[in-house]
């Protein structure tokens, strides 16, 4: 009974130890750093997207990514190995995936916030300067304030007579009384003549 009470009373004191050398430089980052991430994606990425499948992944890779990050720091491995081996786990995990671009984009900021907040030699003040900047930034352009953000919608179009080139008037007139947008630009993906129906990917600016 004493020796297991001696195990249990050098656990703790390991324990304790273990959160002693890391310091409250790893909990002021870490916290901005979680601050952070929920901004980018709970009120600028969800409300925009719609998309709660990446909501694990991008918080876990940050997570993960800041831990690995603020480790490596403090050990003798350089950061060039270690911005290495990030490089490959992602191309190795996400180069099969159907993520668009937008995702990759978002999947680029919460791995750049997550390094910066972890290596970052400034103050938490500076820190918190350079993930606003990534915050605001996204933001805008996110909204209409910068320009007007362009959206398509694949259509499969039955009337292919309308496709030709001499026809492109009427055509562009056709699905924009059937879709009720105001069409920029068409591009037709593929065209089945044995079902007489064209893929159409149809871009227009986001209504407001």
């Amino acid at each position: 009974m004493v020796l297991l009470q001696q195990l249990n009373d050098d656990t703790v004191s390991t324990g304790f130890a273990f959160f002693e050398k890391l310091g409250p430089k790893f909990f002021i980052r870490l916290t901005i750093d979680i601050i952070s991430v929920i901004i980018l994606v709970r009120f600028i990425y969800y409300p925009v997207y719609k998309n709660r499948e990446n909501f694990y992944t991008l918080f876990i890779f940050n997570i993960i990514i800041f831990l690995i990050s603020f480790i490596l720091n403090k050990s003798d491995m350089s950061m060039g190995a270690a911005f290495g081996l990030f490089a490959v786990f992602s191309m190795l995990r996400f180069r099969t995936e159907g993520i668009t671009t937008k995702d990759m984009t978002y999947m680029f900021l919460v791995i750049a916030m997550g390094l910066i907040t972890a290596l970052s030699k400034g103050s938490w003040i500076e820190i918190s300067f350079i993930d606003f900047i990534i915050l605001i930034v996204t933001f805008l352009l996110e909204t209409t304030f910068i320009m007007k953000k362009e959206v398509s919608q694949m259509v499969n179009y039955e009337n292919i007579e309308l496709i030709k080139p001499e026809n492109s008037v009427a055509f562009k007139a056709d699905l924009e009384n059937r879709l009720g947008i105001k069409i920029n630009r068409i591009e037709i993906t593929e065209v089945d003549f044995l079902k007489d129906t064209a893929y159409l990917r149809v871009f227009h600016y986001e209504s407001k």
